[in-house]
């Protein structure tokens, strides 16, 4: 891949565009500031006295232990992280035997933004649905790890209070409740399947768990999807509010890093494009981090721009379609088919015809794109200065990160924009690589399960991997 498949010719994107997009650019320098604030925030949030403070909370997971390769039997994941959710049934046996059947079940958007109750009643009829579908035993308790995907105070392996909704979900009852305990009470009015619920995670630590399964040196789980959040391997002695297991030395911290800057440590690169999608949001003022980056905005953020630039008589001729001037109709996976052009603007020009734009001119094509390109790098820049700071933090010196979400997924460059801007602002002498992670967040889950269990029976815990 040279530059030139990532970047149109400055020759066929209009000089106004590129003027216009220069405030989603961001130098080195101004990602080294950034770098410098986010490792502020993080020691804040490890720390006792400075945690209620820091916008950035560095929740302690409670897992201690990697996958070992001891673990055998069946195991059950709930990877509840957006819209649609997932139950999957996980077969673990010799030589790395491995065996995986799920099934994906839709959160209706009622149910989003109603009760907390009706949510987790939902969730409990659908895996008493898998269990009956697959046969399971119901007279005895199944082993399940859940995987919760949204900010989680926990203060052990088995109990986590929600902080707050994110990515569209509003439910009632649930803020500063056990969900644990939400889903066992949900269970329990069901009268018709046993589910022991032996750990509870976000999809960062699923991430690093399914990773570590196969590389034992996975110290960083990340996610860039609908959110963008990661988690770490930090020293016990540095997680200050950690009360668990002290003779181990390590632990998995869950950053939630995605409400970074919402002490306004961001806004001298937030555009009026992010305080638009803020201000129109279910939770204005918070996660401004992830609104920068992950797929729930950035669409939304390239349609905000092209309105803008349109309305200026620079894109379109000024003509607007209904379509392009609703909000949220410029889904991110659209920015992934525009920036998959080959150099026809076939991709582009499909995504336009949707959009109610008939027509376009080339410049109009390669100015869209561009535009894209800004808002796609702008977040893979973003996410880079995460993992730089976690990479330096730790100081290690070979990093596996394990890697999930549609956004890196599907993005064509996403993986390459990382890459390449990480390595320039890492230490040197750290050398780390990205992972795609195979159904981390539910895989990740089952594993957390796997491990508790397998820590249960003293035949299998010798050999436990240390980090």
């Amino acid at each position: 891949m040279n530059s030139d498949e990532v970047n149109p010719s400055p020759s066929t994107v209009q000089v106004t565009i590129i003027e216009e997009c220069k405030i989603l650019m961001l130098s080195n320098e101004q990602l080294f500031a950034l770098m410098n604030d986010m490792d502020k925030a993080i020691r804040n949030g490890l720390g006792k006295e400075t945690n209620p403070s820091s916008v950035v909370k560095c929740y302690i997971t409670y897992v201690q232990d990697l996958p070992n390769g001891t673990e055998r039997g069946k195991f059950l994941a709930l990877d509840l992280g957006g819209t649609n959710f997932r139950v999957l049934l996980i077969e673990l046996g010799e030589k790395n035997y491995f065996h995986m059947d799920f099934e994906t079940f839709k959160v209706p958007s009622k149910i989003q933004t109603g009760k907390g109750t009706e949510l987790f009643d939902h969730i409990a009829k659908c895996l008493a649905e898998f269990v009956k579908k697959y046969n399971l035993d119901i007279k005895t308790a199944l082993p399940l790890g859940f995987t919760f995907s949204f900010p989680l105070r926990q203060v052990g392996l088995t109990k986590g209070y929600l902080n707050s909704w994110t990515k569209g979900f509003d439910c009632s009852g649930v803020v500063d409740e056990d969900v644990v305990r939400l889903l066992k009470d949900a269970i329990k009015r069901r009268k018709d399947i046993q589910i022991d619920v032996c750990g509870i995670l976000n999809d960062t630590t699923g991430t690093l768990m399914s990773c570590a399964w196969k590389t034992p040196n996975t110290k960083i789980g990340l996610i860039v999807g609908t959110g963008c959040n990661a988690c770490y391997v930090e020293k016990v002695e540095n997680a200050e509010l950690f009360d668990g297991d002290k003779t181990k030395s390590h632990v998995i911290v869950n950053c939630e890093w995605g409400a970074f800057g919402d002490d306004g440590k961001l806004d001298a690169i937030r555009t009026k494009y992010d305080m638009d999608i803020d201000e129109n949001s279910l939770n204005p003022g918070q996660q401004r981090f992830e609104k920068m980056i992950s797929g729930m905005y950035m669409g939304e953020i390239v349609r905000l721009a092209i309105v803008d630039l349109a309305n200026q008589n620079k894109l379109f001729e000024g003509k607007l379609s209904e379509q392009m001037k609703t909000r949220g109709a410029f889904g991110t996976s659209f920015v992934s088919d525009i920036e998959s052009d080959t150099g026809n603007y076939k991709n582009t020009l499909k995504v336009l015809s949707e959009m109610g734009i008939n027509n376009p001119s080339l410049v109009d094509c390669a100015n869209v794109r561009y535009i894209c390109e800004c808002v796609s790098s702008r977040s893979a820049h973003l996410v880079s200065v995460g993992l730089a700071v976690l990479l330096n933090k730790m100081d290690e010196k070979s990093v596996t990160i394990g890697v999930d979400g549609s956004v890196y997924r599907f993005h064509p460059y996403f993986h390459k924009l990382i890459m390449e801007k990480t390595r320039q602002l890492v230490k040197p002498n750290i050398n780390f690589d990205l992972m795609l992670s195979e159904d981390g967040s539910g895989r990740g889950a089952a594993l957390v399960a796997a491990v508790a269990f397998r820590d249960e029976l003293p035949s299998m815990t010798n050999g436990v991997v240390k980090y």
